[in-house]
């Protein structure tokens, strides 16, 4: 059962990983400069968040994906011991 936990674990990770570095920091932080430049007032500031969105969303998704898959490689890790 922890082998499967474990499997699931490493599985969701990736997927989280993706999901938060591609969908919410570098599409989020690109549609948010696009708004930005459209809207009739600029805000500046916003605009240079969603340009660090852009920047930092491999790191992002790399810390995101890395919590759950380094609980899942140890429990997956305990049921090949066994």
């Amino acid at each position: 059962m922890k082998g499967i936990i474990g499997i699931l674990l490493f599985a969701l990770g990736i997927l989280l990983g993706l999901y938060v570095g591609i969908w919410l920091c570098f599409i989020g932080g690109i549609v948010q400069v696009i708004e930005q430049i459209r809207a009739e007032n600029l805000e500046p500031v916003k605009v240079a968040i969603g340009i660090a969105r852009v920047f930092s969303s491999a790191f992002a998704g790399y810390v995101s994906a890395l919590i759950l898959i380094f609980p899942g490689y140890a429990l997956f890790k305990k049921w090949l011991q066994k």
